[in-house]
């Protein structure tokens, strides 16, 4: 069971990794066109809670699913 859940955390932390790759090569200029940085921030929390959720789901899902296993 622990090596599904550290799996799991393993896939959200890759996520997430791939979420803020894109906000690393920007340019530090201030640049009006684009979104400034609490709006990304904001952006990236909300993104991150909804990993953190689904991950919660499919935890829920593959416990309920490995416990309805008969072990006799």
């Amino acid at each position: 069971m622990n090596k599904i859940r550290i799996l799991l955390v393993l896939t959200q932390l890759q996520l997430l990794a791939a979420l803020v790759s894109p906000l690393r090569g920007r340019d530090t200029r201030r640049d009006q066109r684009g979104a400034s940085g609490p709006e990304t921030a904001i952006i990236v929390g909300i993104l991150a809670a909804l990993a953190i959720a689904i991950g919660a789901i499919i935890v829920q899902k593959f416990t309920g699913a490995a416990e309805a296993i008969p072990t006799q």
